[in-house]
């Protein structure tokens, strides 16, 4: 990595030594100083490289709402024609339904109409009966 900034070691140093520090102290100082600065800053370097990360994912991004919408949109088209086989279906069945009551009743009715001609046959027969009796 290059330096972040320029920093003036030697102005620091001759600064330092003036106020007391010895030469190897001011020297140790400066380095770390220098150290300090450089795993702390961003190069222009390291800006490029987050500008081109940031970019590669906003590439990313885009790729993946442009997918996330198409399978939002292939799952829309299948609900709805799931919904519509559901429908198709539900009204064949209601259908059926129907047909198979209307057929029940028919035979409902049916077995009614005998019953009530019997009765009648037999409660004519009774009747006969009595007068007859009488």
């Amino acid at each position: 990595m290059s330096d972040a900034i320029a920093f003036d070691t030697y102005k620091f140093v001759k600064h330092l030594t003036e106020k007391g520090f010895t030469e190897e102290q001011a020297e140790a100082l400066a380095d770390e100083q220098v150290n300090l600065l450089n795993s702390n800053l961003a190069t222009k370097a390291d800006i490029v490289i987050v500008q081109r990360d940031i970019e590669t994912l906003r590439q990313e991004t885009e790729a993946l709402r442009q997918e996330t919408k198409g399978n939002i949109e292939t799952l829309r088209q299948e609900t709805k024609g799931n919904i519509e086989t559901l429908r198709q279906e539900t009204k064949a069945n209601m259908e059926a339904l129907r047909q198979e009551t209307k057929a029940n009743m028919e035979a409902l009715k049916v077995d009614l109409l005998k019953w009530i001609f019997g009765a009648l046959i037999a409660q004519g027969g009774l009747i006969v009966a009595l007068v007859k009796l009488l």
